[in-house]
């Protein structure tokens, strides 16, 4: 079934020209402001949305927040707006990457299909009965078989994404992971070098584990290499 995906661009040349790239592969919608896009969503199945920051009505941030609060579809951010406040806002925000005009439509391309695939085959995590169904560290308790993070007790809900970023690193306590590896493990996909998608990813992580995120105990920060999670023997002796 083929999927579909809104794009929403106050630019109709720019929208248009996306399409004539993405219609013989998926189901095309399009609305030119952020307004137009929530009540078509509303009334929509929809997969993906690529969608621009600058747009009347309703900007792009705050389409973004509308769209977080009631879907977890991937969405991609394409705009103008390219400095890095602007990337990680949008990050922040929820947005699954960051495209900045002008652009190449077949990496826009290339990147929907990558955020497709990440979502909706890489997302059921399947665990064998050889599997271990659960992997503790301090006071953390991963299970495998419901995806579930439970510290000292409490139940913490996981996206897929933060599942797998957590599943790497209490795997393998100690060991130092680069941002390659991280990406390419953790989202399934080529390395782009992209730093602030990590970043965003590993301080959501962190506000769901630690106490303090600011003075992380789990997961640490290894200057010019990577990231690692703490091993057993750290956490008792504290």
């Amino acid at each position: 079934m083929r999927k579909t995906i809104l794009l929403v661009d106050d630019d109709e040349d720019i929208a248009g020209l996306l399409r004539l790239f993405l219609e013989q592969e998926y189901e095309i919608l399009e609305a030119y402001d952020g307004q137009a896009a929530t009540e078509l969503f509303s009334r929509t199945d929809v997969d993906l949305a690529v969608i621009d920051i600058m747009m009347p009505r309703l900007d792009g941030f705050q389409l973004l927040q509308w769209l977080r609060e009631r879907s977890k579809l991937p969405v991609i951010i394409l705009s103008a707006k390219n400095e890095d406040f602007d990337k990680i806002a949008g990050l922040g925000l929820g947005a699954d990457d960051f495209i900045a005009k002008p652009f190449n439509p077949l990496e826009v391309v290339a990147r929907i299909r990558a955020q497709l695939r990440r979502t909706y085959e890489f997302n059921e995590i399947p665990v064998t009965p050889e599997e271990v169904t659960e992997t503790r560290v301090g006071d953390l308790s991963l299970h495998h078989d419901s995806c579930m993070l439970y510290k000292r007790g409490k139940p913490i809900a996981l996206s897929a994404l933060e599942y797998r970023l957590l599943k790497l690193f209490m795997a393998s306590p100690g060991r130092i992971y680069t941002k390659k590896q991280i990406f390419e493990r953790a989202w399934a996909d080529e390395y782009i070098a992209d730093d602030n998608a990590i970043m965003v990813q590993i301080s959501r992580l962190r506000d769901k584990i630690e106490d303090s995120p600011r003075e992380p105990v789990y997961l640490k920060t290894v200057r010019g290499l990577g990231y690692r999670f703490a091993k057993k023997e750290e956490l008792h002796a504290k």
